[in-house]
């Protein structure tokens, strides 16, 4: 854009005084002159400036693009706000006088302001310092931000203060070839600044790699038209530039400059600039960090896309604990309170942590875990369980969510798990975490979060393990006692269950109620006492529907473990809900079931009579009565009536009617 002699006269004219106040800058009196206080070697007096250190000053123009890295064009409209005429832009030239500030021997000052001044990731700004985007200057120690044309050569350089307030192009800079990241994609992210561009992607880091960013270093179109002559491929941009009337007024400039093949969107910070929301981003109310205004839609229609089934490439499941918990899925564990759902996962954090295993889990190298609870101090409860565990401390991490709370679409969880390469995530409970705003018995809030939180897990390739409480109905099916919608358990591929057995308040039982991906497991003990602590038995033969009913069999034996303690007796003799025949059965199938534990066979259904009605699964003959029950009748009409010795004697009502006459 280009200004008149008048508007620039106008722009020199200027009280800088007013001005740098009017910027929220702070100046202190001096006489009859004002020093800067970000600057102490720089004076204003009217419309002229002198930096003593320098000794260099001049008007107003030249003070803002000194200080505020403005262009000629750019200095003039802030200082005067009108615009100027739009001038159609050259293509640049390679400047044969521009080389690179000479670098430092190390990046220790700019890496230190980046990361505790600007809030920015060590291992992102580390990423452009290895290729070569940003160095510390040996002159200065400013931060120098490069830019590159496609080949990867440099052509642009600027540096910003890390002392002070202080921004400038090297000598020979093309101003064509801003700060970038090239990515794969057709999208084209563009920002004012370098640091901008930077906060953003620590903001939003879901693969960025794959995204385009561009820094106009400034609001000049020059790099933003440079750049899509050299990607015409890209076919979305969005001008992600300050909100001000200046970051404004460039987005519709810059939108009506770009062809129709291209759709803009303005991605408009909720603070004045990225790097301020990245600062105060735990103040921000909801995440609610920006607002997208659409400025120009595509002049073709977007086609659906389509993923080809040949095209899919077959992966194996891998497996944390076979068929329990596969990794890069989502896991349900659940149970009703103190009924060790908890001393479960630390045992199984232990495991994944010291090398010592679980029953039937195969070897592994330990790998770090990250432990999230909301309902134990994790000084007085989590620490003491897991040494009792004998995990390995220093791989049990834990998300500080004493800020900002954690939740289930946290982005924290996936960047917590990439960062410290963690392959097991338990979250206790579910409903701590689902967020204030979330009713878990809603299907259409709760499916959308458990669809992402998979998806974490599936390109992390980590299990994640979420603990829930049962709801306190009873007579429902086990998937149906979860809290919240059962589309909780739909959405995951495998669900387990914890319970106490009522004979002995110190044996647990975990059960495989849902197993997707695998055959489910064969039902486990575990003692849970003082004196013992934790203990596994061994196989239990028992359902997580009879469990949470309460149905146990008599003298259910426990392979390796718990068959020895209670005798080993058959409990084909001691079922009183059976009928001789299906008393037999149960017998052969116990012994079935005994000699294939451990094979990944289904476990098969347990025959019951239903005492009194005259229909055992075992002794059906078109409606006739069974010869079970007949065999069990002494006398009829009023006489005693099914099995005596555990059924006592009911009344004549109960009977079939042919028998009650």
């Amino acid at each position: 854009m280009t200004y008149t002699q008048a508007q620039i006269d106008k722009a020199n004219a200027v009280d800088l005084e007013k001005f740098l106040r009017a910027q929220g800058e702070t100046l202190v009196r001096s006489g009859k002159e004002y020093r800067w206080k970000a600057h102490d070697s720089l004076t204003v007096c009217g419309n002229k400036w002198f930096r003593h250190s320098q000794s260099k000053g001049g008007l107003p123009v030249d003070f803002v693009m000194e200080f505020y890295g403005k262009s000629f064009p750019e200095a003039v409209q802030m200082l005067t706000g009108e615009p100027g005429e739009v001038q159609p832009e050259a293509d640049p030239a390679p400047s044969p006088a521009f080389r690179l500030p000479l670098r430092n021997v190390t990046n220790a000052n700019i890496l230190n302001y980046l990361t505790q001044e600007r809030k920015l990731s060590p291992s992102l700004v580390n990423f452009f310092i290895v290729a070569g985007d940003i160095y510390e200057d040996a002159a200065h120690h400013n931060v120098v931000f490069v830019g590159r044309d496609a080949d990867g050569h440099p052509r642009y350089a600027s540096s910003r203060g890390i002392r002070e307030k202080f921004r400038q192009d090297a000598a020979g800079a093309e101003k064509a070839f801003g700060f970038a990241h090239r990515g794969t994609d057709k999208q084209l992210l563009v920002f004012e600044a370098p640091i901008d561009l930077l906060s953003f992607i620590e903001l939003f880091p879901k693969n960025w790699q794959q995204h385009n960013y561009l820094s106009l270093g400034g609001v000049s179109g020059k790099a933003l038209r440079q750049f899509l002559s050299e990607r015409p491929d890209v076919e979305r941009v969005l001008l992600c530039l300050d909100t001000d009337k200046a970051g404004e007024d460039a987005c519709k400039r810059l939108a009506a400059l770009l062809p129709d093949t291209v759709s803009v969107t303005r991605i408009q910070p909720c603070m004045k600039d990225w790097n301020d929301v990245l600062v105060h981003r735990a103040e921000i109310p909801n995440r609610n960090y920006f607002k997208s205004i659409v400025l120009k839609e595509l002049s073709k229609p977007e086609t659906v896309k389509i993923i080809r089934m040949s095209d899919v490439e077959l992966t194996p499941v891998e497996w944390l604990w076979k068929p329990y918990l596969p990794f890069g899925k989502l896991s349900v564990l659940q149970g009703n309170p103190g009924e060790g759902k908890t001393y479960f996962a630390m045992h199984l954090a232990a495991a994944c942590t010291n090398g010592k295993l679980l029953p039937n889990m195969e070897r592994m190298e330990p790998f770090n875990v990250i432990y999230q609870t909301a309902e134990d101090g994790l000084g007085d409860t989590v620490k003491p369980r897991l040494i009792e565990a004998g995990a390995d401390l220093d791989r049990v991490l834990v998300i500080d969510d004493s800020e900002v709370q954690l939740t289930l679409s946290d982005e924290r969880i996936e960047k917590a798990i990439v960062e410290n390469n963690a392959r097991l995530v338990i979250i206790d409970p579910i409903q701590a975490y689902l967020g204030a705003d979330v009713d878990m018995n809603r299907a259409n809030e709760v499916r959308p979060i458990f669809m992402r939180l998979g998806q974490v897990a599936q390109r992390t390739g980590c299990a994640i393990l979420l603990i829930g409480h049962l709801n306190k109905a009873a007579g429902m099916q086990s998937l149906q006692r979860g809290l919240g919608s059962i589309d909780i358990a739909a959405a995951v591929r495998s669900v387990m269950f914890i319970g106490k057995l009522k004979h002995d308040p110190t044996m647990r039982i975990l059960t495989h109620e849902k197993s997707s991906l695998a055959p489910p497991g064969v039902s486990l003990a575990f003692s849970l006492g003082d004196e013992g602590g934790f203990r596994w038995v061994g196989e239990y033969d028992i359902t997580a529907d009879e469990m949470l009913a309460g149905i146990e069999p008599i003298s259910n034996g426990v392979a390796a473990g718990l068959g020895a303690a209670a005798g080993n007796q058959d409990p084909a003799s001691q079922r009183p809900d059976l009928c001789p025949a299906c008393r037999r059965k149960a017998g052969a199938q116990r012994g079935h079931r005994q000699g294939g534990a451990g094979k990944g066979h289904s476990r098969p259904n347990r025959p019951r009579c239903q005492t009194g009605t005259g229909r055992c699964p075992e002794k059906q003959d078109r409606g006739r009565p069974q010869k079970g029950l007949l065999d069990g009748i002494s006398h009829l009409a009023g006489k005693k009536f099914g099995w005596q010795e555990n059924h006592g004697t009911p009344a004549v009502a109960s009977l079939p009617a042919k028998f009650r006459k």
